[in-house]
């Protein structure tokens, strides 16, 4: 009678599976390093390109934004406010405030409102510009989705954060403050003073969220 075969050690094949699955993860772990690293440099070229087209904006239409520079950086808020209006003006092709419609601003070019918000901050201290005020905004509870409802108790919000309300009422452009003791986000303004009323605000804020300024 034979000796019985006695079943081979599979501790060898565990191990072995271990050390698979172990270099596995390892590789897996690497990728996803690999991956995570690849979109921050994804993001940073981005962020160039964006800065590269403000720019060359910029350069390539000094004509048109020279005024609005060159009232910013002597620090004249109130007069760079109404230059701000002329610049909208110039983009849109219309000759008064009035004739800029809330439908205008679904078309009006994201590139430019980059340029004069770029402005606005660069001049500022970071103070003032539209992607500090659409901040604000959100920070009070405003999003696409207010805009498009046309929530007004969403705008008087926002107003007072800004400082451009008070006592439950709205302060004339002329009152308001035109130097950095401003409240954050309070310039520019006179834009926002739009016959159209709360629905222009609307229409605004959505043009500037869907900038993704």
């Amino acid at each position: 009678m034979s000796d019985l075969q006695q079943p081979e050690p599979q501790t060898s094949e565990f191990q072995a599976s271990e050390f698979q699955a172990s270099e596995l993860m390892t590789r897996l772990t690497a990728i996803e390093t690999q991956l995570q690293q690849f979109g921050q440099i994804l993001t940073a070229i981005s962020d160039r390109l964006t800065r590269s087209e403000n720019s060359l904006m910029l350069v390539t239409d000094v004509q048109r934004y020279q005024k609005l520079q060159e009232l910013l950086a002597a620090g004249d808020f109130r007069e760079a406010d109404w230059e701000t209006i002329r610049v909208i003006q110039a983009v849109t092709g219309e000759p008064n405030l009035e004739d800029i419609t809330p439908d205008d601003m679904r078309q009006f070019p994201c590139s430019n409102l980059r340029v004069i918000d770029n402005l606005w901050q660069t001049h500022s201290q970071g103070k003032f510009g539209f992607s500090v005020q659409i901040k604000i905004y959100q920070e009070a509870g405003g999003s696409l989705e207010t805009t498009i409802a046309q929530d007004r108790t969403m705008i008087e919000r926002f107003g007072e954060r800004v400082g451009w309300r008070a006592n439950e009422k709205w302060i004339k452009c002329d009152d308001l403050d035109y130097t950095l003791s401003a409240p954050l986000g309070c310039h520019p303004s006179r834009w926002w003073n739009s016959p159209f009323g709360s629905k222009m605000t609307n229409y605004f804020f959505n043009r500037l969220l869907t900038c993704g300024l």
